[in-house]
């Protein structure tokens, strides 16, 4: 285990996407974006072969540089990954690491007038990039989309949105069962604003914006229930509504707003069910010691796509021990399992453009 990085037997290219859709979105955020694309070994060396294609997206507060990020006796996942393919585990595959930080901390990789329009960013100007720009094979059976946290969440809406664009998911720990992982939160954040801010979330940002991130008790806590609010429940002027009052109860015209973008609830509805049914690989899981209960919101998701008609061989799903944080030696393997699977069947071995 090297400290500091590893020779890698790919490559990572890294790129800077000047985004038309992210130019004056309504947090000032920047449109110029960067994209990490990594190639497998012996990608330069056929130049007649054509790969499958696995997105990645990050968890809340997450952008791109931070899969370099190196902890004590671990490897970053680009690393890993590199491993994995250098040693025949998996089928090759084109990885992209994809960009969708805001101000707030996130997107949720939603388009809302309060954060700008990340869902149409990710499927109409990443992916068409990449595909224009590398060896892909071009079609939704062979283009997946992974992620943690909120990542994982952007992994399950995806698809469902844009069935036509992703083929194949895996979401780690994804945020869904909204009542379970979001609710629970509503009276300790109303307290918080209380205590320190008046009830004011403009007071909260004037004071989080004065010092360094993360010195005050839940200041994170704080900003990522905005972030949600700003991506779930923003009016087309960009207003942003709570989903709870100053007594941390629901509200309930706001709630619902809220849980029509919840994974579980989403699949049951006809048009986004017929879209899981028809995915080529699904993989769920979470640590069963997950802080937001995420491992209930994953169970929930499972029996979701279930009830939409995915066929049980299509799916893996697995609770492990653990919390929600460092989980990192969890996506490797599902990445390898979604390549399988994309690269399964004559049309994708070919390399079909």
């Amino acid at each position: 285990m090297v400290p500091w990085f590893a020779d890698m037997a790919g490559r990572i290219d890294r790129h800077v996407i000047d985004s038309a859709l992210l130019r004056g979105n309504p947090l000032g955020d920047p449109s110029q974006r960067p994209l990490w694309v990594y190639v497998p070994p012996g990608y330069d060396d056929d130049r007649a072969r054509r790969y499958p294609v696995v997105h990645v997206i990050q968890g809340y507060g997450g952008q791109v540089t931070s899969w370099a990020n190196r902890t004590p006796f671990r490897q970053p996942y680009p690393e890993l990954v590199d491993a994995m393919f250098a040693r025949g585990d998996a089928p090759p595959a084109i990885v992209v690491y994809v960009d969708a930080w805001t101000s707030l901390g996130g997107s949720q990789y939603l388009d809302s007038p309060g954060t700008g329009r990340y869902h149409s960013y990710l499927c109409d100007e990443i992916v068409p990039w990449v595909d224009a720009h590398y060896r892909t094979i071009p079609h939704r059976d062979q283009r997946a989309i992974t992620g943690k946290s909120s990542g994982g969440y952007g992994a399950m809406i995806t698809p469902m949105l844009r069935p036509d664009v992703f083929g194949a998911l895996a979401t780690h720990a994804g945020d869904a069962l909204f009542e379970v992982c979001y609710q629970v939160e509503f009276p300790a954040i109303a307290r918080r604003l209380r205590d320190d801010y008046g009830g004011s979330y403009e007071r909260f940002f004037a004071d989080f914006r004065s010092r360094v991130a993360g010195t005050r008790p839940d200041d994170i806590r704080l900003i990522e229930m905005y972030g949600y609010a700003a991506a779930y429940s923003a009016d087309d002027d960009g207003t942003v509504h709570l989903p709870f009052d100053a007594n941390g109860a629901t509200r309930p015209g706001v709630w619902e707003r809220w849980l029509s973008r919840d994974p579980v609830l989403m699949a049951a509805r006809p048009a986004f069910a017929a879209a899981l049914a028809s995915m080529r690989a699904v993989w769920i899981d979470a640590g069963v010691k997950d802080e937001w209960y995420l491992d209930l919101g994953a169970t929930a998701f499972r029996d979701a796509v279930i009830a939409a008609g995915l066929p049980r061989d299509r799916m893996r799903f697995e609770l492990f021990d653990a919390g929600h944080g460092a989980i990192e030696y969890r996506y490797p393997p599902a990445l390898a399992w979604l390549c399988e699977r994309m690269v399964a069947g004559p049309d994708a071995v070919a390399g079909r453009p």
